[in-house]
């Protein structure tokens, strides 16, 4: 009946080989050529997984040399399709408008105990094996893990959502429509605040808002570089880039109005404006930042504060053609271009992009 069951294959008469395969697996269940059919039919009905399955059992269980190779090629044949299926979906995505844009999408954190079971889900859908799976999945913080057009990522971005899996994807065109004000100092403080702050066009003006309007705050450190003269393993002088000092950046997020105020421990006034800070002229930049931030803690008690950015540049720093395209808002003297300005305004970026959802 075997022999009958393969001529009906290779007449692609399906119908008469699944009524043969029934009486077989009745009378044979476990017969090897029994079971290689039984995937070759999951296969041809478009039962993919079922056929996979069937195919890996088949290779653990069975010593039978054709029918090892002939497995192999039915997992070979189930791969291509399964590719062949993902670019058509990416082109079918990628082809609705504005769906070429670059963006990026971003992996959120996960409890270690989930984590087992989505390594196993996001290695299926991103072509991985579990073990870099496992290590690319972020236990705290965010990890920026891909870039492209966003028709792509959120293709996949949807599919690993379904899994279980917490990610979001963006546009930079997002982030670049926010408006960014780099903040001089308080004026006045009642029950609304005003600012002094400078636009992107570096004029001068005033901001008044409600402390209600900030939906989040936005905490991180940048590094100063110095070039400095050291000396090698063998007493030779040389020159190298070393981080010396660390600038202190804080975004305020008022989605409202579409824009970020920005305040920076360089950048601030202690000694303009609103006495925030007693004595301020006395003080060194760095009690003078940690006074001004626990006042800002107390204005906004409710507020969320983000401070992983640290850990989420680590996953960013190396995409510097995608940070190329991302206008910093950050004016810091830097002797050398460096990706840290750029990567933090793309990490309050998205924070900004990801609350207005």
């Amino acid at each position: 009946m075997i022999e009958q069951v393969a001529i009906a294959f290779e007449n692609k008469d399906y119908q008469t080989a699944a009524k043969l395969l029934k009486q077989l697996l009745v009378e044979s269940p476990e017969h090897p050529w029994v079971q290689y059919y039984l995937g070759r039919l999951h296969e041809v009905s478009g039962k993919h997984q079922d056929a996979e399955k069937v195919y890996r059992q088949l290779l653990r269980d069975t010593r039978n040399n054709r029918i090892v190779t002939l497995a192999r090629q039915g997992l070979r044949r189930l791969q291509e399709m399964e590719l062949e299926e993902r670019q058509r979906a990416i082109s079918q995505a990628t082809a609705q408008e504005n769906n070429t844009e670059p963006g990026v999408l971003v992996l959120e954190p996960l409890s270690n105990e989930l984590k087992a079971e989505a390594s196993r889900k996001f290695a299926q859908i991103m072509q991985l094996d579990p073990y870099t799976a496992r290590l690319l999945l972020p236990s705290r913080g965010w990890r920026l893990y891909r870039t492209g057009q966003v028709g792509e990522l959120k293709f996949y971005g949807k599919q690993l959502q379904q899994a279980g899996i917490p990610c979001f994807w963006a546009t930079i065109a997002q982030i670049q429509q926010i408006q960014v004000y780099q903040v001089k100092h308080f004026q006045e403080f009642t029950s609304q605040a005003t600012v002094i702050c400078r636009n992107e066009k570096n004029q001068l003006g005033s901001l008044t808002f409600d402390w209600s309007e900030v939906t989040a705050r936005v905490v991180g450190l940048l590094p100063i570089f110095e070039e400095v003269v050291d000396r090698d393993v063998r007493g030779k002088l040389e020159r190298k880039t070393q981080t010396q000092d660390y600038a202190q950046f804080c975004d305020l997020h008022l989605p409202g109005r579409r824009c970020i105020l920005r305040f920076d421990d360089n950048g601030y006034e202690f000694q303009q404006g609103l006495e925030i800070i007693p004595q301020a002229s006395q003080n060194t930049i760095r009690i003078n930042w940690n006074s001004l931030s626990s006042w800002i803690d107390q204005q906004l008690p409710q507020v969320k504060i983000w401070s992983d950015f640290t850990s989420f540049a680590d996953t960013t720093l190396d995409q510097t053609e995608m940070l190329g395209h991302i206008k910093s808002h950050i004016y810091l003297f830097r002797r050398e271009q460096t990706n840290w300005d750029s990567a933090f305004h793309l990490y309050s970026g998205l924070v900004f992009v990801k609350d207005a959802y």
